[in-house]
């Protein structure tokens, strides 16, 4: 239990229905869809939706989304709604242009979008109530304007000169960031959405919207065709599962990096982490060994799902003892090297659980703040750049490729407990999502921290030759991490967000929690 004296938030419970967002009105609307007879992927839809708006550096039509879903009684469903290269993709001639990676402003780094086609998906196989009435609250909210919540302002401030002159007319006010409270409109998005709503995917990704994106696209060099639009599906697959210390952590297979989470967790099971103090020099440091540990081989390994084929080595057990015995307690292992612009610190998570136990687990993201920065010229969707989780070296897994799905950073998870409890949840941040899951994981199981303390702790992240320590560390755990050899750097934005929903079964009742370095919130029903 939290201090009550100190700054802080509690645990959100409620018995008929919760969801979980970085931001409220997004958590209103899929709240008020479950209590109007709406089920846990109704509400998903809708806050989402939502967020186009209240988030729009964080997420757009113009991304991906991953999902997971479960059912009562029924295998947790994996989703993967990630898009593909276009067939005119050559990694050889990125090559011949003297590229040794894909830049996050080159045509090449922007993948089809795949989340439309991922939430129509969604919608088909599990969806109650119809498009149109799921994305009225997000037409409304574009086309009237949304102030812009304190976060939301600090990361536009940010992301606002990343904006190509397409997108800073739809994404700027006269060149300049908005300010907290300011409103921010999306017309344009809101006419995709009411397409959306009539035809399904064909608003999309056929018809006016589809010429708007494609001549955008070939406006800067980009070789995207209608056929690619066309070939834009989500695929159903069925997620990884691993135990850690009694409780089955879920994710999604490659091209998501949910390996590397589980790699993460496994290095870490081979030590006693509940010896050590949860927010000491030690289990920072451990962490931070393990992390590049299970970077280097995610790296190495994690591609497209047809070229992926060393998912059983990242899980071996015999792959995480060997690896653990690398760590050592008083000396600093070399980062990996990155193989791609994969460093993103940008996304959307929610999870919500209806009165019938459905949940949703899922994340949305246009990858680095305002994707690619490049939008089309009528409705202002913004492409995200995705492909810019490619490499260009020949024969690797995860080579840019026509056709091909590149590594992605974002990734849903569920955390099965031993009496039935079911605990959806997601951590925002980029190349940091998969350490995240491990210490939201780790909190929990190891500590046995309720989820809100698990969300609220401070963080640290081994990157770029940094180690990245947020200020809720104390100073003398950042001087002895200096004293072991780390570059230890207080980051100017926080690290990641999350949010989490427990499905108490011993109780019957719902247990919320929103991550503080968001605008958002957990509501419950």
């Amino acid at each position: 239990m939290r201090d009550f004296q100190k700054p802080g938030r509690s645990t959100v419970f409620a018995m008929n229905g919760m969801c979980a967002t970085s931001h409220p009105l997004a958590a209103q609307t899929a709240v008020r869809v479950l209590d109007g007879g709406g089920n846990a992927v109704d509400a998903a839809i809708a806050a989402a939706m939502v967020l186009n708006t209240c988030e729009p550096q964080m997420t757009g039509l113009g991304g991906d989304m991953f999902a997971l879903v479960r059912k009562p009684g029924e295998p947790v469903r994996g989703l993967n709604g990630s898009g593909r290269a276009p067939a005119g993709l050559s990694a050889e001639a990125l090559r011949a242009e003297g590229l040794a990676a894909i830049p996050a402003d080159h045509p090449a780094a922007i993948t089809v979008p795949g989340a439309v086609d991922g939430f129509c998906a969604l919608h088909e196989a599990f969806g109650s109530r119809g498009l149109d009435e799921l994305l009225a609250p997000a037409i409304r909210h574009a086309e009237e304007g949304v102030p812009v919540a304190p976060r939301t302002a600090f990361d536009w401030s940010i992301g606002v000169d990343l904006l190509a002159p397409s997108a800073g007319a739809a994404y700027s006010i006269d060149g300049r960031a908005p300010a907290p409270g300011e409103v921010f409109r999306a017309p344009g998005q809101a006419e995709v959405l009411r397409r959306i709503a009539v035809r399904g995917r064909a608003g999309f990704y056929e018809g006016e919207v589809a010429a708007d994106m494609l001549a955008a696209l070939r406006a800067i060099g980009g070789t995207h065709t209608e056929a690619d639009l066309d070939a834009a599906r989500a695929d159903w697959v069925e997620p990884l599962s691993l135990d850690y210390k009694g409780r089955r952590l879920i994710e999604l297979p490659p091209n998501g990096q949910g390996a590397a989470a589980m790699l993460l967790c496994n290095i870490l099971k081979e030590f006693d982490l509940a010896a050590l103090d949860p927010f000491g020099a030690e289990r920072a440091h451990l962490e931070a060994e393990a992390t590049k540990l299970a970077y280097d081989a995610r790296n190495r390994f994690v591609a497209d799902p047809r070229h992926a084929t060393r998912v059983g080595h990242l899980l071996s057990a015999d792959t995480s003892r060997g690896l653990a015995k690398l760590v050592q307690p008083r000396s600093v292992i070399a980062d990996p090297a990155p193989l791609s612009e994969a460093v993103h610190r940008d996304t959307v998570y929610l999870t919500v659980v209806d009165r019938d136990r459905m949940a949703v687990s899922l994340i949305y993201s246009i990858f680095r703040k305002f994707g690619s920065g490049h939008a089309s010229d009528r409705f202002g969707i913004l492409f995200h750049n995705r492909g810019s989780g490619f490499n260009l070296i020949e024969g690797h897994p995860n080579e840019a490729g026509p056709g091909k799905r590149p590594m992605h950073t974002i990734i849903p998870a569920m955390l099965e407990e031993p009496d039935g409890s079911l605990v959806p949840f997601g951590v925002m941040g980029g190349a940091y999502q998969a350490a995240g899951h491990s210490r939201f994981a780790t909190n929990v199981v190891d500590y046995g921290m309720d989820l809100q303390d698990a969300i609220d702790g401070p963080r640290c992240f081994a990157v770029d030759g940094e180690l990245r320590v947020e200020r809720g560390y104390a100073p003398a755990v950042h001087d002895a991490l200096a004293a072991l050899g780390h570059r230890v750097v207080v980051p100017e934005e926080p690290i990641g967000g999350a949010q989490a929903i427990r499905i108490d079964e011993a109780r019957g009742v719902l247990e919320g929690a929103s991550d503080p370095r968001k605008d958002g919130i957990a509501l419950g029903l």
